[in-house]
């Protein structure tokens, strides 16, 4: 399980290891890590050539610290310092290991600037740290742009984006990856931050810390979560999960919601719709049947003006039977406060703008505090699709999914999507497992089936039972 912490429980955990270590040990055991994880990045450390953008806090003291352990391997490492106060014992490291300094204000010249006259083969962010606001003042913003195209690696967070929240104002870094501490943070693992962030590798500082706020599931955790039958098991004590989805209109939305139930992960599905859908569904499914006896619902997909009449059937059900109800497109709109049964709503940003009255911009600069309100606002579990889809209940604890591809952009991908979570929701898991544990296997299916190239939504579904034969045993 990959955990994000706050700020403050970073701070509050840092510490209390101080408290127990000689002073200076916790940076240097950040710089030893940065310094190794940025010698990996190059391949080798002689002769390469590394410039620092060094700010005024304990993450430019990182960066002067890795810089000179870099330059005790052979490395030309060259500081901006972007601030008159910058920390005192890195800077004093860098320059007894050789590394050359250029003081704030005298960054001049021309493109690269540099003491080499030539480009930097990587420039490590040491502009602002876990404790700075969001945003670059205008020294770092010159500094960044006169080494425009040339790799960044972040320390800790890239510089200027909101840590706690994965927001992104302008002006930020965007980093080829991130070197972080202790922790990953919700900037690593909530767009548009984690976007700017790249790739994240964490340095372990042995911090003992709290339950996270942001979590993302790794294959191991899948795993461990996944329903799995016992060696009694029927299709009835599997689970049996009904989709109301599909019309005339769109037939389409029913028969990959279907398909995506149909992905092997519960005992039965059962298809309850429109005739003709309902014959084409018999056709490429013949293991699904009709009305009766379900434990889960997915309701909404292709419904289109009968969404509301058929949101209204499958939530009378589950409201006598106390079933959960995964509820999606066009039944969303019809949504008026808080359900009364467990559900699972999965919008992306404009349906999500729509239900909240809210903007789609607003949604996609700040997914996870519209993500966490709307789980509030309707007593239940979230899931905002996206490239790093989340899913929030309403006391705020929130998954981030990181499988996927881009080519997982495709129309049809969230039918699929609704249908697998319904499966896991009928096999027995909670909503908040069932959407963040079918999230990471609609993902990592489609990145099977995609093979670095384009897919189609009807192909993922069929692809899941690869990826559970994959994951490692529980």
């Amino acid at each position: 399980m990959r955990q994000a912490h706050t700020v403050e429980q970073v701070r509050a955990a840092e510490a209390a290891l101080m408290a127990r270590l000689p002073e200076g040990a916790l940076m240097m055991r950040a710089a030893h890590g940065l310094a190794q994880a940025v010698a990996d990045w190059l391949g080798s450390t002689y002769g390469r050539r590394v410039l620092l953008l060094v700010g005024s806090g304990d993450n430019g003291g990182d960066a002067l610290h890795a810089g000179a352990l870099l330059a005790r391997r052979g490395a030309g490492v060259e500081a901006w310092l972007l601030s008159d106060q910058v920390h005192a014992g890195g800077l004093a490291a860098l320059r007894a290991a050789g590394g050359q300094v250029v003081p704030a204000g005298v960054q001049t010249g021309p493109r690269w600037g540099t003491r080499w006259g030539a480009r930097p083969e990587v420039v490590v962010d040491g502009i602002v740290g876990i404790g700075g606001r969001p945003g670059l003042r205008p020294a770092a913003q010159e500094a960044l742009a006169r080494v425009e195209g040339v790799p960044v690696v972040a320390v800790d967070v890239p510089s200027g984006v909101d840590v706690d929240t994965g927001e992104a104002p302008q002006p930020h870094v965007r980093a080829t990856f991130t070197v972080t501490f202790g922790t990953h943070k919700a900037a690593h693992l909530v767009d548009p931050a984690a976007r700017a962030a790249g790739t994240v590798h964490l340095v372990d500082l042995g911090l003992d810390l709290p339950a996270p706020g942001v979590e993302s599931l790794q294959a191991a955790d899948v795993s461990r979560l996944l329903p799995r039958p016992s060696d009694d098991a029927h299709k009835y004590t599997r689970g049996v999960v009904g989709v109301r989805a599909g019309s005339a209109t769109y037939p389409g939305a029913g028969l990959l919601s279907v398909a995506g139930a149909a992905c092997g992960l519960a005992g039965m599905v059962r298809y309850v719709g429109d005739a003709a859908v309902a014959d084409r569904v018999r056709q490429a499914h013949p293991e699904v049947v009709g009305a009766g006896r379900v434990q889960a619902w997915v309701v909404g997909s292709g419904t289109g003006d009968d969404a509301a009449a058929t949101l209204a059937e499958a939530l009378a059900d589950a409201r006598e039977h106390r079933l959960p109800v995964l509820v999606d497109a066009d039944a969303l709109h019809h949504l008026t406060g808080p359900l009364d049964v467990p559900a699972v709503l999965t919008p992306h940003a404009g349906e999500l703008a729509a239900m909240l009255d809210e903007d789609r911009a607003e949604i996609e600069a700040r997914p996870l505090h519209f993500a966490r309100e709307a789980a509030r606002r309707y007593g239940c579990v979230v899931l905002l699709k996206g490239r790093h889809t989340l899913v929030s209940t309403p006391d705020g604890r929130t998954r981030a999914t990181t499988t996927g591809t881009p080519w997982l952009a495709t129309a049809g991908a969230g039918d699929v999507l609704g249908g697998v979570i319904g499966a896991l929701l009928a096999a027995g898991l909670d909503p908040f497992d069932a959407a963040s544990v079918g999230s990471w296997l609609h993902g990592a299916a489609a990145t099977l089936v995609s093979r670095g190239g384009p897919l189609v939504a009807g192909q993922v579904g069929g692809a899941v039972a690869d990826v559970v034969r994959a994951l490692p045993a529980p």
